[in-house]
């Protein structure tokens, strides 16, 4: 069984991303989504047993309610879980407890800049948990996850980059793989040092026959910006770290730039 976690707080962004993660996975054979909600702790002097039991069941009724607006034909493998408790915490101990293979979560925030930062909890949770996380633009739609770009900085990648977390992605999906890099000192010919770095990643992924593109440009942001663009990727899969394509994204103060990140799911994984 593939267990795919939708955090839910019953915003607009985590139904959608709900909704996006059913989509995604019907075609998975033993998949399962679970719609997670973890609800606050109050004090016990203020709540009795029977209040507490409430709250329990309130929060399942609405992730029921939810369940009935992301079906698509009544079959999928749908559960429901709330729990009491910190969120970060809750979902960092149901993932290792339960085997999780993706965290699927919207972004929160209604404006622009809040989706740079992708939002407190979003944010927590790529850094807390162990499994991949990916993350569901508010307004993205879901149209297959037919092609991704995986951002790299060809720096010592048979050390940082997390190739078993990845493989499994790619084995789950089977994607079309396409590796960038942006940097503004390439010129026409690679340096050996990148060339090197080129055949590690060949090494360790050359069954999923990836395309390799180094593209010069100033602005990371932009380079990755034009990429998926002409290229028509459905994802973006990044490894955060200090130069990684998340931590320019959560730094930049240029939120024009973002505009096609809207409806670009990206995929967070931890080293």
């Amino acid at each position: 069984m593939k267990k795919f976690l939708v955090p839910v707080d019953f915003s607009d962004a985590s139904i959608n991303a709900a909704r996006y993660a059913v989509q995604l996975t019907q075609d998975i054979e033993g998949s399962e989504v679970i719609l997670y909600h973890v609800y606050g702790k109050l004090s016990l002097a203020s709540l009795t047993s029977k209040e507490e039991g409430s709250r329990q069941r309130i929060s399942e009724n609405a992730l029921e309610e939810v369940k009935q607006k992301v079906a698509l034909t009544g079959v999928e493998k749908i559960s429901v879980v709330a729990e009491e408790g910190s969120f970060v915490e809750n979902l960092s101990d149901y993932t290792l407890g339960n085997s999780v293979a993706m965290v699927i979560m919207g972004i929160t925030g209604s404006s622009r800049i809040t989706q740079v930062f992708m939002g407190t909890n979003t944010l927590n949770v790529i850094r807390n948990i162990a499994c991949p996380v990916m993350i569901i633009p508010p307004d993205a739609a879901f149209h297959g996850l037919k092609k991704v770009a995986l951002t790299s900085d060809f720096k010592d990648v048979a050390r940082t980059t997390p190739f078993p977390s990845l493989k499994k992605i790619l084995d789950i999906f089977h994607p079309e793989l396409h590796i960038l890099n942006v940097d503004s000192e390439h010129f026409v010919e690679l340096t050996p040092e990148y060339k090197i770095e080129r055949e590690a990643m060949e090494d360790r992924l050359g069954m999923y026959n990836p395309q390799f593109s180094f593209l010069r440009a100033y602005e990371f942001l932009d380079g990755i910006n034009d990429y998926v663009e002409l290229r028509k990727m459905d994802a973006i899969i990044t490894v955060p770290r200090k130069h990684s394509f998340l931590s320019q994204l959560f730094k930049t103060s240029h939120t024009k730039k973002l505009a096609y990140y809207s409806t670009v799911p990206i995929i967070a994984i931890s080293e």
